[in-house]
């Protein structure tokens, strides 16, 4: 077997739609298998506590969602120049992202044992839900699809030595690590025990809070019994996981069920679309978004019984409004600035926000560096004001004592990259293009000058209104505050 990313004559391309990874991409059962993956990822003691430390996956898991879905796609690409160019993107991520755990163990990203294991939990997790669903993959196409996987390894490291050459080694490998190296970490519990049961609406859901908690309360339970008894057995009795009585029918029966939607017709199950659309803001001018919102009106009276009938969450209800377009600073501390959920500010949190900023935009190497080291001058400068207790990170309270603080010559520079990188044309005005080109969604509500454009100043001027959390319902909260 090879790692290459061409294919022996006659036979489909390793790489893009006719590749296994493609043939799978939009099958409902990889959903559940996804997050499967993931909690076996977040049991590795190295992947467990990058992502404690500086994923968002808690705060914003449909973002994080929509970005893995991305990337993914971008990786599995027919074209090599996408896939060189993605691998490069998500290198430069990694390497911002090392330090110790909880028991001061180091920890990198770029460490090549532990990105081949994330990569083989996906390899795992796409021949299981096959078994499961009740179209267990052939030994031939189980080869090529660990190709592809070893490809995509490959593409990452430069080449796929951290992952046995051979398949049935490659199981044993895989057996190996789940006995030896998985454990019961912080980010597994908090995706097990938290997150099924926290999840935030989706943009598009947020307007119906009461909807979203009943059926959460429903579904919530019912997906992290699946995912416990999905896990396997050696992971689930060192992490003192309990099945439930019956789990592992109910799970087979998830995915056999999912696995009907292949009989669909073609087109009519899009990972992305679904993703794009889950995304839109309530009150965006896409014909999809305005679908809902009608709906959401003609449930309204169901919601009200719910709310009678279903107590809601903190983390659900909606924010007391204190005045027009306006919120208060815990509100704005709690939904943009906090972005791992942590309870304090930290750099971590702004490292998510150019990392959401560096992605939204594809930014190449040179723009994406002036953008962290942007954000890296403004997160000193918070230091220095509000972080009075030198414990190198700042709470709610030293936020609110000093918000004025924010605006700084620091934060003007945020701005202004992040204006320079948006200016395409470098003609000295963002366009409407432009400006979508950013914020894909919801663009059109601060487009407020009669030619349609952004000058720098009035760009700048908006930018820093937001981040000082002056004003709600701007373009930016797509983009930071909703999950």
């Amino acid at each position: 077997m090879t790692t290459g990313t061409t294919s022996t004559a006659g036979e489909p391309p390793l790489f893009g739609p006719q590749g296994q990874f493609g043939a799978f991409f939009d099958d409902p059962r990889w959903a559940l298998a996804l997050i499967r993956a993931t909690v076996l990822e977040a049991a590795h003691p190295q992947v467990g506590a990058a992502l404690a430390d500086n994923s968002v996956f808690v705060t914003h898991p449909w973002r994080r969602l929509r970005n893995t879905l991305l990337s993914l796609r971008r990786m599995f690409d027919a074209d090599p120049a996408v896939r060189e160019r993605e691998a490069a993107r998500l290198n430069r991520l990694h390497a911002r992202m090392n330090g110790s755990d909880s028991r001061e163990r180091p920890y990198d990203a770029m460490d090549r044992s532990t990105r081949a294991w994330v990569v083989a939990t996906l390899f795992e997790a796409t021949v299981t839900m096959c078994r499961w669903g009740g179209q267990p993959l052939d030994q031939d196409t189980m080869e090529r699809m660990y190709a592809e996987y070893r490809g995509f390894l490959a593409a990452l490291d430069g080449d796929a030595a951290a992952l046995p050459e051979d398949l049935n080694e490659f199981w044993r490998y895989f057996d190996r690590v789940v006995e030896e190296e998985l454990e019961n970490t912080e980010a597994a519990r908090i995706i097990l025990y938290r997150l099924f049961d926290h999840l935030p609406a989706p943009a598009l859901l947020a307007s119906a809070p009461t909807l979203w908690a009943a059926g959460r309360a429903v579904v919530g339970p019912l997906l992290g019994a699946i995912t416990v008894a999905s896990l396997p057995e050696a992971y689930r009795r060192k992490a003192g996981l309990p099945e439930m009585p019956g789990a592992s029918t109910l799970m087979q029966g998830a995915y056999f069920a999912a696995g009907l939607a292949r009989f669909l017709p073609e087109g009519w199950i899009n990972a992305e679309t679904i993703i794009d659309t889950l995304s839109l803001s309530p009150d965006s001018d896409d014909p999809r978004a305005r679908t809902v919102a009608a709906l959401a009106a003609r449930v309204k009276r169901a919601s009200a019984l719910l709310r009678l009938l279903t107590p809601i969450s903190e983390d659900s209800a909606p924010a007391t409004p204190t005045g027009k377009n306006r919120r208060t600073a815990e509100e704005f501390f709690r939904h943009v600035l906090d972005q791992t959920g942590d309870g304090h500010l930290d750099w971590p949190d702004l490292a998510a926000m150019a990392r959401e900023l560096a992605t939204r935009l594809d930014l190449d190497e040179p723009e994406e560096t002036r953008l962290y080291d942007a954000f890296a001058a403004w997160w000193r400068e918070l230091q220095a004001a509000l972080d009075t207790d030198g414990d190198g990170r700042i709470s709610a309270g030293e936020y609110a004592a000093a918000v004025p603080s924010l605006a700084g010559p620091a934060l003007i520079r945020v701005a202004e990259v992040l204006f320079d990188a948006t200016d395409k044309d470098g003609n000295g005005v963002i366009d409407a293009t432009e400006h979508r080109a950013l914020f894909r969604t919801a663009f059109h509500r601060d487009l407020t000058t009669t030619d349609a454009t952004y000058s720098r100043s009035a760009f700048v001027g908006d930018f820093l209104s937001f981040m000082a959390g002056n004003r709600t319902n701007t373009p930016y909260d797509p983009l930071f505050s909703d999950a």
